[in-house]
């Protein structure tokens, strides 16, 4: 959750932060999660500056760039992106994310995953591969309830995958989940590049990529993963699709480097390929590495078993210009000082379940609130509340319930989306030939109803 503002289309929601909450403040659940770093004015612009010109450069020489390549420059270029050049950690960061706000929301994480682990037949093998771990809070959280409830995972051989890129955000990583139990590969070619052990004992690696996570039954996490992806607008005209492109504004002063939106007068690449002919509305933003990532999630599921979990800010096709930036708890406008906000789009869920096809079964998404009452976030605040004497951290726990449940908070505008095989839904068959009998029934699928299978 943005700290102090988180507008959605053109509602926006003022959230104050009690100083019980604000150390467990963190960053966005991206594979770059970091913090503004406290630099002088004159050690800030440098790398800002840097960006522009970077990105007037490329515009001068190819012409305009898609909004996809605007925002990976801006916030992934390895040497002036503004997720490699700031650091978001800490309580000076601009962003609030739900397992910073509560330890039930990552314990009822952990809960889902033993539920579809047992819901598979328990396998002797589980995966938690979770993406962008930011600060290792939410894995934390899971840990937690892996080790309470060993008796039931007696067994299974558990096992941690964690994909990051950032060799910063890994060290946070390990620190918080095995202290000093970890270190760095010593060769690069090794698929992961940083091993170790978690303080319950289990083994934990990093990797770049998912398809370096090895090959077994996995429970697939992505929290505020998928919102921070590049994404391509396209606005409907009279002629068909056009992609809107970020172009260098021949109206600014002389000397003065300033970007704006243009729409290609012709259809594009992207225009042609990602674009649907039946779309109602009159302007789309499509996350084509959303759905290269759905498909390799929704190919492991199927090959090897599992499922997916995604919760993120998005939307099911109904949304059209959510395309944001944010600097200073505060909206900011996307193309201004590039390098110095953050950039994000709301996930549209019924592109991913597109891009799922009928590999795999799609349920939700559902809003948070709904999600975490069916999973039994109420019963869980009372056993708290009850074994706890302390009345300021009653009133954290009551405070974090409250951001996480209230729709005009976070309760509606986050959103849960779940892959499974689909093996998973279908009554079992017991008995061979003609004494073949139809099993139990399937256990349902904790966090969604019915109404939430699509």
């Amino acid at each position: 959750m943005r700290v102090c503002r988180r507008v959605c289309g053109l509602h926006s929601v003022r959230i104050l932060l009690s100083p019980s909450v604000a150390p467990r403040l963190c960053g966005r659940w991206i594979s770059q999660l970091h913090r503004i770093c406290s630099y002088s004015t004159s050690q800030e612009q440098a790398p800002r500056h840097s960006m522009l010109r970077h990105l007037t450069s490329k515009i001068k020489a190819t012409g305009p760039i898609s909004v996809a390549e605007y925002m990976r420059e801006v916030l992934t270029n390895p040497v002036t992106g503004y997720y490699v050049k700031n650091d978001m950690l800490g309580a000076d960061g601009d962003f609030i994310t739900s397992p910073e706000i509560s330890q039930i929301f990552g314990e009822l994480f952990g809960i889902w995953c033993i539920s579809e682990w047992m819901a598979a037949g328990k396998p002797k093998d589980l995966q938690l591969v979770e993406f962008g771990p930011g600060r290792g809070s939410l894995a934390s959280d899971i840990l937690r309830v892996f080790s309470q409830l060993k008796t039931v995972l007696s067994g299974a051989a558990i096992s941690v995958h964690l994909v990051e890129v950032s060799p910063k955000l890994s060290q946070v990583q390990a620190q918080c989940l095995t202290g000093d139990q970890s270190q760095v590969s010593a060769s690069e070619n090794e698929p992961a590049h940083r091993t170790g052990t978690t303080s319950t004992g289990l083994p934990i690696s990093w990797y770049r990529r998912v398809d370096d996570v090895p090959k077994g039954f996995s429970i697939f996490l992505a929290h505020e993963f998928f919102d921070a992806l590049p994404v391509h607008k396209f606005q409907k005209t009279e002629k068909g699709w056009r992609e809107v492109m970020v172009d260098i504004d021949p109206a600014a002063p002389d000397g003065v480097d300033k970007l704006r939106f243009v729409l290609l007068p012709s259809p594009s690449l992207a225009s042609a390929a990602l674009t649907q002919v039946d779309e109602k509305r009159q302007h789309v933003e499509v996350c084509p590495e959303g759905g290269i990532m759905v498909q390799q999630l929704a190919n492991r599921i199927v090959e090897q078993g599992g499922a997916a979990l995604i919760a993120d800010y998005g939307h099911d096709g109904t949304k059209t210009d959510t395309f944001r930036g944010f600097r200073g708890h505060k909206l900011h406008d996307v193309l201004a000082d590039p390098g110095a906000a953050d950039l994000t789009a709301d996930v549209d869920f019924s592109y991913l379940r597109r891009m799922a096809g009928d590999l795999v079964t799609c349920m939700g998404p559902v809003s948070q609130r709904v999600f975490l009452k069916n999973m039994g976030i109420d019963t869980r605040l009372q056993v708290l509340l009850r074994s706890c004497a302390d009345q300021s951290t009653r009133a954290q726990l009551i405070q974090g319930y409250d951001m996480l449940m209230n729709p005009q908070k976070m309760g509606e505008r986050f959103q849960f989306f779940a892959l499974l095989n689909h093996r998973r839904l279908v009554s079992p068959e017991v008995g061979e030939g003609m004494k073949k009998r139809r099993g139990m029934a399937p256990l349902p699928v904790a966090g969604f109803s019915e109404l939430g299978l699509k």
